[in-house]
């Protein structure tokens, strides 16, 4: 475990947040007493499965031409006829 004051935090955080990613765990300080802990991250559980690996199957979707109507409902009954 390190040791690091508030001064020396507040001068050049991006080092010493560096080495927690990395596993190190620092003691924070000021005036000589410790008052935190800077520990790194425990790894999160998965909540979501992850991503399917391989491409789309867009090529599989069978194309619809386009075309245009009057209204809406002309476009509506259309497709129910179909």
């Amino acid at each position: 475990m390190k040791t690091i004051t508030v001064g020396q935090l507040r001068q050049n955080p991006t080092a010493m947040l560096a080495e927690v990613e990395a596993g190190e765990v620092y003691r924070v300080t000021r005036h000589d007493r410790e008052i935190a802990w800077i520990v790194p991250r425990e790894p999160a559980i998965p909540l979501l499965p992850p991503k399917r690996s391989g491409g789309t199957h867009l090529a599989a979707i069978e194309r619809h031409s386009l075309r245009s109507a009057v209204s809406i409902e002309e476009l509506l009954a259309d497709e129910r006829d179909r």
